[in-house]
């Protein structure tokens, strides 16, 4: 499973993108963003700004409840505004 870190993740865990093998418990969003944390002090960011994420799985927007498997691509990064 590749994950991609965008903005102040990316700056706070100190990388763009990952390979992980979580363990079997993880099966969706929720999960994963519950089991992230335990990689290192730097991941506690993702629960403690965990309602400002968005997260993507192969370039599409999910929601916590959202299944994920290996080999999946899962993109976390905060809401992006435009003008």
């Amino acid at each position: 499973m590749k994950i991609l870190y965008f903005a102040w993740l990316r700056t706070t865990i100190g990388k763009s993108y990952e390979e992980i093998s979580p363990p079997d418990t993880v099966r969706t969003v929720e999960n994963l963003l519950d089991w992230l944390p335990s990689l290192g002090e730097d991941y506690s960011i993702i629960q403690e700004k965990r309602d400002l994420l968005r997260i993507a799985i192969n370039q599409e927007y999910a929601n916590l409840e959202q299944k994920i498997k290996q080999g999946d691509e899962i993109a976390l990064f905060p809401p992006v505004t435009g003008g």
